[in-house]
């Protein structure tokens, strides 16, 4: 299986195609998700957590787009906030990444996987 590295609409203008990258769904879904409350942050990898160390944020950080024959699938690895609702938070997270890749692309997702790979405590008040 050849694997495609563009998103093609399928919409016919007249007046050419419109092409979507897979990192443009991936910025999309990164800000989605993060939109969304009980986030503590997303998991990325060493060379995003480097980049953002220069101070360039990077959107894209924990989201996987997979171009499949099938459809989209979306990975998306995420650290909670200690106390919410994991299943509540999650599907929180899938609907409004659904929802607004919609919006903005008019593309249909197959699957949008939630994968919580860690809790954030509460972070420490400074004193001073």
């Amino acid at each position: 299986m050849a694997e495609q590295s563009i998103v093609n609409m399928k919409e016919n203008t007249g007046l050419g195609t419109v092409e979507i990258a897979p990192e443009v769904i991936e910025v999309i879904a990164g800000i989605a998700a993060s939109e969304v409350e009980g986030l503590a942050n997303m998991r990325g990898n060493f060379a995003t957590g480097v980049v953002e160390k220069f101070g360039k944020k990077s959107h894209s950080k924990g989201v996987k787009v997979e171009l499949t024959e099938n459809g989209i699938v979306i990975d998306l690895f995420v650290v909670l906030e200690y106390g919410v609702s994991i299943p509540s938070v999650a599907q929180k997270i899938q609907a409004n990444i659904r929802q607004t890749l919609k919006n903005m692309t008019s593309l249909d997702i197959v699957e949008v996987n939630v994968h919580v790979v860690g809790l954030q405590m509460e972070k420490e008040q400074d004193s001073e």
